[in-house]
């Protein structure tokens, strides 16, 4: 069965910097964009950034463009997200997602990354 978890959470004075990590398996063939999404406690579940995993195309949401890093390293079926210079307002849970897209924006996408089952999450606290 399809599995993604999410690990690297923690708490983080603002300014500081945390790479979340997200093990995708089972998936056949492997899923073509991986995502980060996060939620803070009484908001919507926003996307934060994505990676076409065949060509490396990456999508940031502007509230963290120039601070967060979308990679991969497809020998290890995982996904990354470097966080840098992290704001109070960037805590919550941090989500992975999979899905099969043709291209274009997938954090723009109406119905992205809801079809396949979602990670657990990890918890990002920044005070």
């Amino acid at each position: 069965h399809v599995q993604l978890v999410e690990s690297g959470g923690d708490s983080v004075q603002a300014g500081g910097s945390l790479r979340l990590s997200c093990v995708h398996s089972g998936y056949s063939p492997p899923p073509d964009c991986m995502a980060w999404y996060r939620q803070a406690p009484g908001k919507v579940r926003e996307g934060v950034a994505a990676i076409y995993t065949g060509d490396g195309t990456t999508y940031y949401a502007a509230s963290v463009k120039g601070r967060f890093t979308i990679s991969q390293d497809n020998t290890k079926n995982t996904v990354y997200l470097q966080m840098n210079s992290l704001k109070p307002e960037d805590a919550g849970m941090y989500y992975c997602a999979a899905d099969s897209l043709p291209g274009g924006n997938p954090l723009t996408m109406p119905g992205a990354f809801f079809a396949w089952p979602w990670g657990q999450g990890t918890q990002v606290t920044v005070s």
